[in-house]
């Protein structure tokens, strides 16, 4: 276990680097910069695939002005065949971070790239374009990934199993210790709450040799939950901070670290501090994927009552029949509307963060969290209706939060589970943490017929592998979360056969 001192040390080391430097040449090879330390210790990653291109990302922590970074992109790890050779901006705006994006490329062939400033090269990292026309994807789903609380070896599994992609739906970093328990390392800082301090915590999950390496070798796709903020905040309204404008504050300051430590486009970061994370990948005409974001353009559930906190479960909706409450924002909405109409595929994935399905709890027919969709009833239905209105041909939705693995069949009706099955949900457990409650999410099977599966005793992640025909799915659960050398295995396997809507276990 890495002791207080040294994690602190690291993460300062991170977000804190001074250069020895003068100016860079326009050839990476030019360069006589000579660096202090490591400038690319945290990384490199790849995100925002298409068939011609994707986005590569570093970060230089610490540089005092803005700086050009050189680039490679090649056709082998022996970087003999370069395709792509050229300097991108490393802007102290951004904390130095550099969000290149690639065009032109060839369709469905793999790159390596590397990236040099002055004197230093970073690590190798490889991404693959989409196929023209792929007729097969495999990628993972993975939530919830809290330093203190377990090793990420699931990423290791992951690049084993030859993962084209990874779904990240949420709680990348966690920002406050949570559960009693043992853990296998701190954080060692107090709770960030500036720019500086959420900037070191994720330089403190980079540090990670299993994340950084999945990174290197998987495209990321990514969207927030809450505790890349805090717990259980929505749009501008807090979960714990009791000052109105520190929050607001703090929320700037965790968006902004989050854009700066990400693989997104440029364009995702907004004039106001919005990062625009809601967005459409498209793998030929076999598989879209429908990235959404339900918290920062969350209304409040109008299943609360004014001025009553939403962090339990409650007996009933105060206004069931209400309309007006909107996990995504009537703006997202309305995009998804469009987007699913634009460009139908064979499946389509809509990504969001948390538990989609009706769950009745012990406590009575009527009860429900209303952190789920289960607040925003009204909402679900919209989402529903936009994909029936899109003539989608087999809809799978995905997600995370509640920290256990989940097989559901989508009702139109949850109080009818004799009804037609409209959309299949696998949400997945998370990549390392502590399960989610037993005294709620154990009877769930019991009380909610349309739950096929449900564990709340394994952390892992998912993994699916799309053809044409079918998705076959895997929930690999991890032996392990306090042994750095922890393997993953099957936990259960699932089919979700095309025009079949409802898995097969």
């Amino acid at each position: 276990m890495l002791g207080r001192r040294q994690l602190i040390a690291r993460a300062a080391a991170l977000a804190a680097t001074q250069f020895l430097a003068g100016p860079l040449h326009a050839r990476p090879a030019a360069s006589r910069v000579r660096t202090a330390v490591d400038p690319f210790a945290l990384g490199v990653a790849s995100g925002e695939p298409s068939t011609d291109g994707f986005v590569l990302w570093t970060r230089i922590a610490g540089l005092g002005e803005d700086r050009l970074v050189g680039y490679e992109i090649a056709e082998d790890d022996g970087f003999r065949r370069i395709v792509r050779r050229g300097t991108a901006l490393a802007p102290v705006a951004r904390g130095g971070a550099v969000h290149l994006e690639a065009h032109g490329l060839g369709a469905g062939r793999r790159y390596f790239y590397r990236f040099h400033f002055g004197e230093a090269v970073s690590r190798t990292g490889t991404v693959a374009t989409i196929a023209a026309a792929p007729d097969r994807l495999r990628m993972a789903l993975t939530s919830c990934q809290h330093w203190e609380q377990g090793w990420f070896t699931a990423y290791r599994d992951m690049i084993a199993n030859g993962v084209e992609a990874v779904l990240q739906v949420g709680d990348y970093i966690y920002e406050r210790s949570f559960g009693a328990g043992p853990n296998i390392r701190s954080f060692g800082a107090p709770d960030p709450v500036t720019l500086d301090d959420y900037r070191a915590r994720h330089a403190l999950y980079r540090s990670d040799p299993d994340l950084s390496a999945a990174h290197a070798a998987m495209p990321f796709l990514v969207s927030w939950d809450d505790h890349e903020v805090e717990n259980d905040y929505f749009a501008d309204r807090a979960g714990y901070t009791g000052d109105p404008k520190a929050f607001v504050d703090r929320r700037a300051a965790a968006y902004r670290a989050y854009f700066e430590h990400m693989p997104l486009r440029p364009s995702a970061l907004h004039p106001g501090g919005e990062v625009r994370l809601y967005r459409s990948s498209f793998w030929g005409d076999l598989a879209a994927v429908h990235v959404l974001d339900t918290r920062q353009y969350r209304t409040p559930s109008t299943c609360i009552v004014e001025g009553a906190t939403a962090d339990g479960p409650i007996a009933r909706c105060a206004r069931p029949d209400s309309d007006q409450g909107s996990m995504l924002g009537h703006v997202q909405e309305a995009w998804f509307k469009q987007a699913t109409a634009t460009r139908p595929a064979r499946w389509s994935l809509v990504t969001q963060q948390t538990l989609f399905s009706r769950l009745v709890l012990p406590a009575g027919a009527d009860s429900l969290y209303p952190q789920f969709w289960d607040g925003y009833a009204a909402a679900r239905t919209r989402l529903l209706d936009a994909l029936d209105a899109a003539g989608t041909r087999n809809a799978v939705i995905l997600g995370g939060d509640v920290h256990s693995f989940w097989v559901n069949d989508v009702k139109r009706d949850f109080t009818r589970p004799e009804g037609a099955t409209v959309a299949t949900e696998i949400v997945t457990s998370c990549l390392a943490s502590r399960s989610g409650p037993e005294a709620l999410f154990g009877p769930a099977p019991d009380l909610n017929p349309h739950v096929r599966f449900r564990d709340n005793a394994h952390a892992g992640y998912v993994l699916l592998d799309i053809r044409s025909d079918r998705i076959e799915g895997a929930m690999r659960a991890v032996s392990d979360l306090a042994d750095p050398r922890a393997t993953c295995r099957t936990l259960r396997s699932f089919v979700i056969e095309d025009r079949r809507l409802g898995a097969s276990l």
